[in-house]
């Protein structure tokens, strides 16, 4: 979890522009995803003024501005002006009042705009701050985009996480992360799993070594992020091992609050594993589609054994 976005950060990735204070972007920091819109502090009610959010002024906002004397918006502005205030930001390409230019400027605050409507802005600013801010946690495996879906496939240190993972990447699936996976919760029902930055578009195949995936198959090949949909763990097959052969057995592992389904499948000499996998990912959609195999075996089967019933 980074404890911090710098201001600079913000700006390259909600694509804003820097009306002032360009020279402060690198100082600024943002510690909360949090965004405020001072409707009350405009009227002059500070008393919970949540003076560490991004302060987004919207039609509303503005509108209400030039409405106030001149004295009263350079005070109302030198307030908002706290010591951890990141910045100030602006929608709808609107003008921001002079007040808050000079008043920030006075503060080292930037001040940014948007051609965004307000709703959208404050969604796109907190969606990637709850990305960045976000608590994460660190998984050993090897996590695949899939037909659109993310999954992630585990197992013990050399059961061939990774060159599965490469054969997938041959029949043009895409590689999210190898070896270790950064995984963060978006929100009650999404887990987002990630590279971290020193193993990014990397893979590691016993034998050859580190390969850079997106510099030997392209930029199609590779991508930064994905939801993770489903875990397959990889078990090496034993005799007395019992796996699920009608796949009516529900698994599910649990990070952080999210169930995250899961199958496991047994390696064994002879098993195209990433052929499995991706029929598994299939598998998987169909069911969530209400499609489900199992239950048509047994609706067969129960036919059938009426109909032996019937014949008796």
């Amino acid at each position: 979890m980074a404890d911090y976005v710098t201001v600079e950060t913000l700006v390259k990735s909600a694509n804003l522009t820097v009306v002032s204070g360009s020279e402060h972007l690198q100082d600024r920091k943002i510690v909360v995803s949090d965004i405020s819109r001072p409707g009350l502090e405009l009227t002059g009610y500070f008393n919970y003024y949540p003076h560490e959010r991004i302060q987004l002024f919207g039609r509303t906002e503005i509108s209400y501005t030039r409405n106030m004397t001149q004295e009263e918006r350079t005070d109302v502005l030198k307030r908002m002006c706290a010591r951890d205030t990141p910045a100030f930001v602006v929608s709808r390409g609107l003008t921001p009042p002079a007040e808050m230019l000079s008043a920030a400027a006075a503060a080292q605050i930037p001040v940014l705009s948007s051609n965004l409507p307000t709703t959208r802005l404050s969604s796109l600013i907190t969606d990637f701050l709850d990305g960045e801010l976000a608590e994460r946690q660190s998984l050993h495996g090897v996590l695949v985009e899939i037909f659109g879906l993310g999954v992630l496939i585990t197992g013990d240190s050399g059961i061939g996480k990774s060159e599965t993972a490469l054969e997938l990447i041959q029949r043009g699936h895409r590689l999210i992360a190898d070896d270790r996976v950064d995984v963060y919760q978006q929100d009650e029902r999404t887990l987002i799993g990630e590279a971290p930055a020193i193993l990014s578009h990397l893979l590691e195949v016993r034998g050859i070594g580190i390969i850079d995936v997106m510099d030997l198959f392209g930029a199609g090949a590779v991508r930064t992020n994905s939801q993770i949909n489903l875990i397959v763990h990889l078990a090496n097959w034993t005799p007395d091992k019992n796996f699920d052969r009608l796949g009516s057995g529900v698994q599910s592992q649990s990070i952080f609050d999210v169930e995250v389904p899961k199958i496991t499948v047994p390696v064994r000499v002879g098993r195209n594993i990433a052929i499995i996998i991706e029929v598994a990912a299939m598998n998987f959609r169909a069911k969530t589609m209400g499609y489900d195999a199992t239950k048509k075996f047994e609706a067969n089967l129960n036919k059938l054994i009426a109909q032996n019933e019937s014949a008796d």
